[in-house]
């Protein structure tokens, strides 16, 4: 009989071909399964903090805009006590808080909601501001009337400002609102209270609305949108003149 040259296989070799081993005894993933990088990358991820909300930025920025505006309205008090003669209406005048208001939310405010909603903040925090540094002078300051023409017209000075980021017809609108105000105020200044204050803050209020006017114009496209601005500076001016000459007819004096 002839003599088998095989020989038995050793033990283990089976073993080296069984499912889910390597040929050098390391583990083979599953079908389906994800390599283990892919799993400690998921694995890892999963801990990471959510995403925060747009709002919540927003809701800082707003809340920064108010506290800005807080420190500001106090030191408009103290203000009417340092200020030379010169500009001592600075600190007694709508325009004094139209331009900072403007200015911070122009700087923070992200989109018109925002604008708005900061505008408001911004001059109720200004009026708050005033009140308690006039009551640390030992002066009785009744902020409410105040409070409650800050609510209404800070949301419009707030878009007003933001409109000064963009182009076309809203730039040409928000120019017509913050330089209306100012021209319309200085205006005021230099008509009714003229005999009482000096004409010299009055004439930079008047300067500033003007150079804001220049440059909104300027930037106006198309060009006909420039006298869009024009007429629109010239409506508010007028109408805000009219507004505060009734107003202490209407409100102060009852």
């Amino acid at each position: 009989m002839a003599r088998g040259t095989g020989r038995a296989a050793a033990p283990g070799a089976a073993a080296a071909d069984a499912p889910g081993m390597g040929a050098s005894g390391g583990v083979i993933p599953a079908a389906g399964a994800p390599p283990a990088e892919a799993r400690s990358a998921g694995s890892g991820s999963a801990l990471s903090p959510a995403p925060r909300h747009p709002w919540f930025s927003a809701a800082r920025r707003i809340l920064l805009v108010a506290a800005l505006a807080f420190v500001l309205g106090g030191l408009t008090s103290w203000g009417q006590l340092v200020l030379p003669p010169e500009t001592a209406s600075l600190a007694n005048s709508a325009g004094g808080w139209t331009i900072p208001t403007a200015i911070l939310v122009l700087w923070l405010a992200r989109g018109y909601p925002e604008a708005a909603i900061a505008g408001g903040a911004g001059f109720l925090a200004l009026t708050l501001g005033y009140a308690v540094a006039s009551g640390w002078r030992g002066i009785a300051f009744d902020p409410t009337t105040w409070a409650i023409i800050g609510a209404l017209a800070g949301p419009v000075i707030g878009c007003a400002a933001h409109s000064l980021r963009r182009r076309g017809l809203q730039l040409a609108l928000g120019t017509s609102v913050l330089a209306g105000v100012l021209v319309g105020d200085g205006a005021y200044g230099l008509t009714v209270v003229a005999d009482t204050t000096s004409a010299v803050w009055w004439w930079i209020e008047i300067a500033a609305g003007t150079v804001v006017l220049v440059v909104g114009a300027l930037r106006a496209r198309p060009w006909g949108l420039a006298l869009v601005a024009v007429t629109g500076t010239v409506l508010v001016s007028g109408l805000f003149w009219s507004a505060f000459v009734l107003l202490p007819i209407l409100v102060f004096r009852g």
